[in-house]
Parts: C-alpha cells; structure tokens; sequence
C-alpha cells in the first residue's frame, strides 16, 4: 500500500498536480493542513481516498481539527499540529499518541519535513510543504509511505527537484 502524506499547499496545486504524475498510482493520500479553502480540488486531484485536516490558515473550513485513520496494525493521528505547540518541538504530539494508544502521528505548519523515530512506541511524521518549504535548500517536501507484504511501513521523505517553491518565484 503506498499513502501520500503532504502538508501546506497554502492554496497553490500546482506542485501536487506534479508531484500526483511522479508518484501514482497511490491508494490513500493525506493531506495535514493548510489547504485554504482548496480541500475539494486536492481530493478530486488525488483521486483516490484521502483524510485532510485543517490547518491554522484554513479559517473558515468544516475540515475537522484532527482525524484518526488506521492501516493494518498502524494506528495513526493526523493533525496541523499547531494547537501542539510543533514550532518548538513534539513532546505534546508524542504525549497525545501515547493517551490516545497511536503508534504514528502525522502533522504539517512547520514546514520542515522530518521523521522522528527516536521513540520505538510511536512514529513522528512532518511531510514539510509544497508550495512555501523552509528547511535548508527549500525544496517542496512530501513523504511516502508504503506498507510491504508483510505489513510493515516504510517512511522516505522525497523533494521535488524539477518544481520551484514559492518563494523561487
């Protein structure tokens, strides 16, 4: 199973549009936050199930603030993560899973892709952004996620190379 994990797009489909060519087909895509009022265009882009969160920019969304979604033994928290406190670190997210009995946690508003796995009990996930990255070398982030026949995830974050962000323009 392969699952598509992006985060603020902030309005701008355009690197999704590209990025959904590359990487398809794919059997879930979700998407942490921040899509600005975009929620419908990215789920008929994806064409395929999706979870959307909304985001702190996302002002007037009926998006729900978290979902959980389950693959095959992974339990699994979505959310933007800004009502956790992410800008500093992720000890409120990983406290969350822990109460909430999820393995993995999936979240977006810093922008900066990340995969935390310093913790065996539970799998910090940030896919970074499409549209304004801003980690060093700012390049639109995304993360895949495959689970193998023998039901175990794999987690790579991938940048688009042929895409410029936002803030190239």
């Amino acid at each position: 199973m392969r699952i598509l994990i992006i985060s603020d797009t902030h309005g701008h489909e355009e690197g999704l549009k590209q990025l959904l060519k590359a990487v398809r087909p794919i059997d879930y895509m979700i998407h942490c936050g921040d899509t600005e009022g975009n929620e419908d265009i990215i789920r008929k882009m994806a064409a395929c199930p999706c979870t959307i969160v909304r985001g702190n920019n996302d002002f007037f969304s009926e998006l729900p603030r978290e979902e959980k979604v389950g693959f095959g033994k992974y339990r699994i928290l979505v959310t933007h993560g800004h009502n956790y406190g992410v800008s500093m670190d992720t000890e409120m997210l990983k406290e969350e899973a822990k109460s909430g009995g999820y393995n993995v946690v999936m979240y977006g508003h810093t922008h900066k892709p990340s995969i935390d796995m310093s913790d065996p009990a539970i799998t910090i996930l940030n896919p970074g952004s499409l549209s304004y990255p801003r980690q060093s070398g700012r390049k639109p982030s995304y993360i895949m996620m495959e689970i193998d026949r023998f039901g175990e995830a794999h987690y790579t974050i991938n940048y688009l190379k042929n895409i410029k962000s936002l803030y190239e323009w």
